[in-house]
């Protein structure tokens, strides 16, 4: 009894005999007698225009005419990366070496081949193909194809091969062919950046024991300099301005460090800004935020201000004490010499007598209040 086989416009037909694929059969209806050790047709879909029998790829090879006429075949070299369009659509991204069969007949598959051993740089329009994510992202992650970097605003990028820097990267996102290559990028902040250095234990010239806490404001004004010259830019600067301020402190005294403060920044500055400079880093400040003392330093110290607070009131009030005598030495010789101040007095101390009495008893009526109540001199 023969066996029909039918195939679909969507389906081809697999002639399979020994296990080798002889033929290729387009769609229509097949009759075969079912003799064992005879051929056999294997029906396989095209609607996925990657053809994914196993071991397809070795009909490129035993039987290349055949393959030409029913598949569009990527073979690549070593260096080759493949870019598989279909229907004018990016699809998908083949790594170097890489053989693959596309049924021709529902779609249109064309293949695209770059060298990258002559093309390091992915196009913009690949790269916008391409993306930051999704499948083709994913994909070019899986096959390790590219290197992405991603330059922001206020940063600058450098790309490097076989640890040589071969560009410098404005703001802007770049893909770069891995195969065959050693890449390796690196991102450079060009804005403003704070530096702490804190909890330093430091003893003073005098050898108090400090802690004491350092902020600092730098920007990298030349990065290719900064980069050629530091292994690690971030570690240097916290390295000079911990340096600096063990150096700063331990050349003067407690008493100086608390007395002038901003000489101590700008100590630590000037220090610090030439060796920055040096290496393209642009010092905009730094200055000490704490001092912290030991506990019994700050008793000591504080009996000290109080010992001092209470001198300078002490002086304060001896001063307040002889200018108050002074002025009374002077009114007292203004009156000696004026009878007529000297009434102007009595009649003051008349007014205060009686702001605070409710009744008074004197003799000789009125001419006994005015003049007998209240006399200065001699009686």
């Amino acid at each position: 009894m023969k066996i029909r086989t039918v195939i679909s416009p969507t389906e081809r037909g697999l002639m399979i005999r020994d296990k080798a694929i002889v033929d290729i059969l387009s769609p229509g209806v097949y009759w075969h007698l079912p003799v064992i050790g005879s051929s056999r047709i294997e029906v396989v879909s095209i609607v996925d225009a990657q053809c994914r029998y196993p071991h397809i790829e070795t009909l490129a090879k035993t039987n290349p005419e055949l393959a030409k006429q029913y598949f569009t075949i990527a073979d690549l070299s070593d260096s080759e990366v493949g870019i598989v369009y279909q229907d004018n659509k990016l699809v998908d991204l083949l790594p170097p070496g890489a053989i693959v069969l596309y049924w021709k007949g529902l779609v249109e598959t064309v293949i695209n081949r770059i060298d990258t051993l002559v093309v390091a740089e992915v196009e913009d329009a690949l790269v916008q193909a391409i993306g930051r994510t999704g499948k083709l992202a994913k994909r070019a992650a899986e096959i390790g194809a590219v290197l992405g970097v991603d330059v922001q605003q206020k940063q600058v990028g450098f790309l490097y091969e076989n640890g040589v820097r071969t560009a410098t990267l404005e703001p802007g996102y770049y893909l770069y062919w891995k195969f065959k290559r050693k890449l390796t990028a690196k991102v450079i902040h060009t804005q403003m950046i704070m530096a702490e250095v804190s909890g330093q234990e430091i003893l003073t010239k005098d050898r108090v024991s400090l802690r004491l806490n350092l902020s600092a404001i730098y920007k990298i004004a030349d990065p290719a300099r900064a980069e050629d010259s530091l292994n690690n830019i971030d570690d240097y600067v916290y390295r000079e301005l911990q340096l600096a301020l063990r150096r700063a402190v331990g050349a003067q005294t407690l008493d100086q460090l608390l007395a002038d403060k901003r000489a101590l920044d700008m100590t630590i500055s000037d220090d610090v800004a030439e060796k920055l400079a040096a290496v393209g880093i642009e010092l905009n400040s730094a200055g000490v935020k704490d001092v912290i003392l030991p506990g019994e330093m700050k008793e000591i110290l504080n009996q000290v201000v109080a010992a001092e607070k209470t001198a300078q009131a002490n002086n304060i009030r001896r001063r307040e004490e002889t200018a108050a005598t002074r002025s009374l030495l002077n009114t007292a010789k203004l009156m000696a010499d004026n009878p007529v101040l000297v009434r102007l007095k009595e009649l003051e101390a008349l007014e205060k007598v009686t702001t605070q009495v409710d009744r008074i008893t004197v003799f000789g009526g009125m001419d006994g209040v005015m003049k007998d109540l209240v006399k200065i001199g001699d009686p």
